[in-house]
């Protein structure tokens, strides 16, 4: 066994802006967004003053959740059937072209209101294919353990410009007027899209049949199953349920809170909204700095019992001065939740799904933005102090269920690093007793990865030919980092867990099962293994040598699947790997890029 090179320190926490995508995406983000602050909060403005309503109000933010219930899906669907660089272009452009029509809807006293809130509703519409379609990119864009730093950064450019936008807008409120807010947003959208537009190409696989309802809707369940069906993702959105909903109601309540509760003015309340972003972008500093201290779940707990506490203190304020402190603080833990929540979001998704299981992770969380907007009604019959300090008291039930929530609890996390540690003084996978594979085995993975079952009988044979099947014991080391490799693994039976080694433990822990596979980069590639796995349970593995797996890439819908994890997780393998697979034969890779038997169904990866 080849000794395993030592643990690679986390790069600096500026590494990712050598990488030129990342820093025009940055950009692109740091500008737009400060537009798009603009128009929310001068839209907020116009309403209060036209209506002085809470309520209404809280409609110019609900029609903006609305449309991720009507396209939100199905715009998940389209991110992952085409060019994702593409979509962020043209939505940067059209949504220029909307915000720039509300500056004019605006001056016309007979259809202001209702128009206004058209044009709210066909920008998010918009919106709901530039969301998923971005998110989707980071990982592609910066390596695993870059993600942290890479959506802090974003993050920062986010809610900084942020800040720079509420502020103006409050200006922009009380002097030239705000028309303006919106005509300086639609600059920032045609911006944003010269950036993206300088960016590299990351075409996706070609799609799977072409866009019929039935493959449409196919998509869709899958997308929606992988968000219900995949622990860690189902206890991020419960945990997050409860953060929604205070979020939204708390969206809708500062407004009325700081104008008439506090009797501040409105360029303090921009003045505070701008602080609150202030505070995110020193925790997302903070983050690209410390994130690797503790495990993302850790930083989730940290980060909801933070804002819970800083939340019922704002409720509790009596003048602007003390409140301002209190959000700008909430704003520094809030960092830390979603900093953390992208990077599991990211981490646990397949590359080619991402499109649909973010866009449905999306619209579950508008709907529950959109009941607690629809809560913040009640604040024209109930005291305002009352609903905020209600709404910060459910970040409290978040922080106490991720502690259990599967994937995502102190013990499930714990237990995975105890594992892949004990594992190192555990039985290698070579010292267990082995049997050669049969056609029965070859039938329990087509039942798992359907793929497979497009092989010919004569193509199955000679892919079990030389296959052996292991009955793996609980604890056992399965593959070890550096190791050398002339095989991949397929699970049959049984869970996984695989981590790379760092200096203070385990990073980028994940879970695989049935129907999983692993090790097919060092396979296919010749190089080190780059991972380390361990068996969580009794597990039943097929070990399949590196020739059988390359003939079977002849088959398109194999070569798809093989092809979009080994590009996932090269992405995701540490800096110090990646000269190692610089010296791959580059004819081997293009003929695994090339199906022989079926040419005009090529892959664009």
């Amino acid at each position: 066994m080849a000794s395993a090179p030592a643990p690679t320190p986390a790069p600096p926490m500026f590494a990712v802006f050598g990488r030129r995508d990342f820093s025009l995406l940055w950009v692109a983000q740091l500008v737009s967004t400060a537009g798009s602050s603009l128009t929310d909060l001068a839209a907020g403005i116009f309403v209060w003053r036209a209506t002085g309503s809470a309520l209404a109000v809280g409609l110019t933010l609900m029609v903006t959740a609305v449309p991720s219930l009507v396209v939100g899906l199905l715009a998940g669907v389209y991110v992952d059937r085409h060019d994702r660089k593409r979509i962020l272009i043209w939505t940067c452009l059209i949504q220029g072209v909307i915000v720039s029509m509300i500056a004019v809807v605006i001056g016309i006293e007979t259809i202001a209101l209702p128009g206004l809130y058209l044009l709210l509703l066909l920008n998010a519409g918009v919106k709901q294919f530039f969301d998923p379609a971005h998110d989707s990119l980071i990982p592609e864009i910066a390596s695993d353990e870059e993600l942290a730093a890479a959506n802090s950064f974003l993050s920062i450019a986010s809610f900084g410009s942020t800040a720079i936008g509420f502020a103006g807008a409050g200006l922009l409120a009380g002097s030239v007027g705000l028309q303006w807010a919106f005509i300086i947003d639609a600059g920032t959208f045609v911006f944003s899209a010269v950036c993206i537009s300088l960016m590299g190409r990351y075409p996706m696989p070609q799609p799977e049949g072409a866009a019929s309802t039935a493959v449409i809707l196919a998509n869709l369940k899958s997308g929606l199953s992988m968000l219900v069906g995949t622990p860690i993702i189902r206890s991020l959105f419960v945990v997050g349920a409860f953060m929604f909903f205070s979020f939204g109601l708390w969206n809708v309540l500062l407004l009325p809170f700081t104008l008439k509760i506090l009797e501040a003015t409105e360029f303090q309340y921009g003045l505070q909204e701008g602080l609150t972003s202030v505070g995110f972008v020193l925790g997302s500093f903070f983050m690209a700095r410390f994130s690797s201290r503790l495990p993302e779940p850790v930083w989730v707990i940290v980060a909801m019992t933070g804002m819970g506490i800083s939340g019922v203190l704002y409720g509790l304020s009596t003048s602007i001065g003390p409140a301002i402190l209190f959000v700008t603080v909430s704003g520094f833990f809030n960092s830390q939740s979603s900093v953390a929540r992208s990077v599991l979001l990211q981490r646990n998704t397949p590359r080619e799904m991402r499109g649909r299981v973010f866009s449905a992770f999306y619209v579950m969380r508008d709907i529950i933005f959109l009941l607690g907007m629809a809560g913040a009604g009640l604040a024209d019959l109930v005291d305002i102090r009352l609903l905020i300090v209600a709404a910060s008291s459910l970040l409290f039930v978040s922080a106490a269920f991720t502690f259990v929530a599967p994937g995502l609890g102190v013990s499930t996390w714990r237990a995975a690093t105890a594992r892949l540690r004990g594992a190192e003084a555990a039985p290698a996978l070579g010292t267990l007793p082995v049997r050669a594979a049969t056609l029965a085995d070859f039938d329990r993975l087509a039942v798992r990865l359907g793929a497979f079952a497009r092989l010919s009988p004569e193509q199955r044979a000679s892919f079990i030919h030389d296959a052996t099947v292991h009955d793996v014991p609980a604890g056992t080391r399965i593959i070890e980092h550096g190791d050398a490799a002339t095989a991949a693994f397929f699970i049959l039976e049984g869970t996984t867990t695989a981590g790379v080694p760092v200096d203070d433990g385990y990073r980028g822990l994940s879970t695989m099962t049935s129907g999983d596979f692993f090790g097919e980069i060092a396979a296919l590639t010749g190089s080190l293994r780059t991972a380390d796995v361990v068996a969580d349970v009794d597990t039943v593995l097929l070990e399949v040598p590196a020739e059988a797996l390359r003939a079977t890439m002849v088959v398109p819908e194999i070569q798809r699947v093989v092809l979009s994890a080994m590009t996932s997780r090269i992405q995701r393998t540490q800096a110090a790997d990646l000269p190692r697979l610089a010296g791959i034969d580059q004819a081997n890779l293009r003929d695994l890029r090339t199906p022989r038997a079926v040419a005009d169904e090529r892959p664009t990866t």
